[in-house]
């Protein structure tokens, strides 16, 4: 009883909702003055043929006739009176059967059923709740930052404005609370005080009013915030935001990182606990068409080659796999091994042609402005004539105002020369398109590109990209990186660098006992046991009861290691 009373306090509270049940009850009103209307005119009409009937009965044939049941047990016997028969049943079928019961599944049904809904999703977090982080908005970061929170097993709410989008999260496994991120009342009800992290990824104005309003009720909470402009940093931060992710900005130095021009070297990924993950080419070195095991990285310089990619693909270690000219090894190792590395390479591949930047908009520009402060030549191709006068003057070289699909733009543009093309379109199908056109003008081009959804990630290396990186999985790396206090370790689309807990079932087992590969498909590239970083873990190392595992899979492959192992 209680929650029914709860439905309709929640359905009365609702001004459109008040209307319908407003409109319902003309409706009901019109209908009962239809039926006294018909009861008085049968009256009359059967007085005019010399019958007299109680108003009762009145009442009786007349809702007999409109709900088309017509016992039969009273009826007129003049033309007339057939008549008025034949309007009580046209308007009863017309109102009994086709108005009223659609305004009552309109009018109430319908809105009682959204109040059930609305009411299942929690509008509090449970009283104990401590260490948890709250996220503003569920979109395609939160999507992927709640698969790592879960993961490491890290509480977590998503808040939802919508009650009855909050209901189907709430149906959908999704820990949502039903709440505006504007409303104060919305933070007390989730504890922020006590949270471990705020994620405010909303638009940058309603990002001021999340971090100025958490600040005033927590003023040592950690809040994290996404920003779309470069100009709204300093705006967050100074209303009182801990750390200011400009995410567009990040995804456009993070591509320009992957970008080979001028000399080889090594490039850096994430650092872990005093090591460097780092990437290098192999395109135009001695070191193509050798194995792993004749290039002796751990012997000579004491680094550990974690991977390979290949033309998009990533690919396990095996010592006698032979690299080619497309080949990018990944290594493991200390600052210092990294610079010996980086020695052997310098000599290398010294294309200083300029790169080939397609897009000219925040992430294209981002990407430009870190090639050139690593004194790489740009030159920046955009449509949109518009778009000339918001590209700053120094962000490229040349830029180059016309459609990348017209040969003659490329051409001119330096493609054909270029060691490499950055695609930064904000469409996946357009820099597919790309990454076909600029592989048949250039084969030994370099091509990176940017993807928006991550579900076309095998589609732009089926179209011969060297390298994706999406918008949500680096949104939501920085995020995670900035929640656990250490660097982002941004590997790369598809492929996903995580650290987790050593598993209460798995303490005490060596690695290959483990058969955490066999299970899940991940590689374990590093245990970390107190202050001691193991790094390329022999079969045999055992696992600490309090250590640390660094690993490096698929996004199936992560989720699969918390559904098997954890």
């Amino acid at each position: 009883m209680k929650y029914v009373v709860s439905q309709l306090v929640h359905l009365l509270k609702q001004p459109l909702q008040r209307e319908n049940l407003r409109r319902l009850l003309k409706l009901v009103v019109l209908l009962l003055a239809m039926i006294t209307a018909f009861s008085i005119l049968f009256h009359l009409l059967m007085l005019r043929e010399g019958r007299d009937h109680s108003w009762l009965t009145g009442v009786y044939w007349t809702l007999t006739v409109m709900s088309t049941l017509g016992f039969g047990d009273i009826t007129f016997h003049s033309d007339l009176g057939r008549l008025f028969s034949i309007v009580v049943l046209l308007s009863g079928i017309f109102m009994l059967l086709i108005v009223m019961p659609f305004a009552f599944i309109r009018f109430f049904y319908a809105p009682w059923l959204e109040a059930q809904l609305n009411l299942r999703a929690p509008r509090a977090v449970p009283a104990d709740t401590r260490d948890h982080v709250i996220i503003c908005q569920h979109e395609v970061i939160a999507r992927d930052l709640l698969e790592r929170l879960a993961l490491a097993r890290i509480p977590h709410f998503v808040l939802e404005r919508d009650p009855t989008a909050a209901a189907h999260l709430h149906a959908a496994g999704v820990p949502v609370i039903a709440g505006d991120a504007q409303d104060a009342a919305t933070w007390r009800a989730v504890a922020c005080e006590r949270a471990r992290a705020v994620v405010a990824n909303l638009a940058d104005a309603e990002n001021t009013n999340v971090v100025l309003t958490v600040r005033h009720l927590a003023a040592t909470v950690p809040v994290i915030a996404t920003a779309d402009d470069e100009d709204s940093v300093d705006i967050l931060e100074l209303s009182g935001a801990s750390t200011v992710l400009p995410v567009k900005t990040r995804l456009g130095e993070h591509l320009a990182n992957r970008v080979n021009a001028g000399h080889s070297e090594v490039h850096t990924i994430g650092h872990y606990r005093g090591l460097v993950i780092g990437e290098f080419p192999v395109h135009r070195t001695p070191l193509a068409s050798r194995t792993l095991r004749e290039l002796e990285l751990r012997r000579r310089l004491g680094l550990s080659v974690v991977g390979v990619w290949e033309r998009g693909r990533f690919e396990r270690p095996d010592p006698d796999r032979r690299l080619t000219e497309w080949s990018v090894p990944v290594v493991i190792g200390t600052p210092e091994q990294i610079m010996e590395l980086n020695g052997v390479l310098v000599i290398y591949d010294t294309n200083y042609e300029p790169t080939v930047v397609i897009g000219g908009g925040k992430v294209g520009c981002a990407a430009a402005a870190a090639l050139r402060a690593r004194d790489v030549k740009v030159h920046l191709v955009e449509r949109d004539e518009a778009m000339r006068g918001r590209i700053p003057a120094d962000t490229a070289d040349r830029v180059f105002i016309g459609d990348a699909a017209d040969r003659e733009v490329l051409l001119e543009a330096g493609l054909t020369r270029a060691p490499a093309v950055l695609l930064t379109t904000n469409s996946d199908a357009v820099n597919i398109y790309l990454t076909v056109y600029c592989r048949k003008l250039n084969p030994d081009l370099r091509i990176v590109s940017r993807i928006t959804h991550e579900q076309n990630l095998e589609a732009v290396h089926r179209a011969g990209a060297d390298f994706a990186l999406g918008y949500s999985s680096l949104g939501a790396e920085s995020i995670y990186s900035s929640i656990q206090g250490r660097r982002v370790m941004m590997f790369g689309a598809g492929i996903e660098l995580f650290s987790v807990p050593v598993p209460a079932g798995l303490a005490g087992k060596t690695l290959e006992e483990s058969q955490i590969g066999a299970r899940c498909g991940a590689n374990v590239i590093a245990v970390q046991e107190g202050e001691i970083t193991t790094a390329n873990p022999a079969p045999a190392t055992r696992l600490p009861a309090d250590g640390e595992l660094l690993m490096m899979g698929t996004h199936e492959q992560r989720l699969a290691f918390g559904r098997e192992l954890t």
